[in-house]
């Protein structure tokens, strides 16, 4: 059984920067595309930044230039840099990974973190 842990999130005044980390734990064959999104009350859950088992980035417009995705294929995790952040950015954030786990199967299947609480204060 597959497994994504979230760390990280909090309480910071705007300006200021948080990281979130994401654990993938369990038995799987191969981790593709790694990403966060997040839902804020009363929208959407919206993607911030994906990133690909080759290491091609995607941003949301709103993130981009102020957050940062990394990953380390040699370790199952991602994490979110988030700088400069904005009262906008309050939300929910989730993790999520794309996983193979049937070596005899190349379907991959969408997994999803338990979700963590960002709030930016103005």
């Amino acid at each position: 059984q597959v497994q994504l842990v979230e760390v990280g999130g909090g309480l910071v005044e705007a300006g200021g920067s948080l990281i979130l980390s994401c654990a993938v734990k369990g038995s799987y064959v191969r981790i593709n595309a790694m990403g966060w999104y997040r839902q804020a009350p009363g929208k959407e859950r919206e993607l911030v930044a994906l990133i690909t088992d080759a290491g091609s980035t995607n941003y949301a417009d709103s993130v981009r230039g102020r957050f940062t995705i990394f990953r380390d294929n040699g370790v199952p995790w991602v994490r979110l840099e988030m700088n400069s952040l904005e009262p906008e950015d309050t939300a929910v954030y989730f993790c999520n990974a794309r996983i193979q786990t049937d070596r005899m199967s190349q379907i991959e299947t969408p997994y999803w973190g338990q979700g963590t609480q960002v709030t930016v204060s103005s």
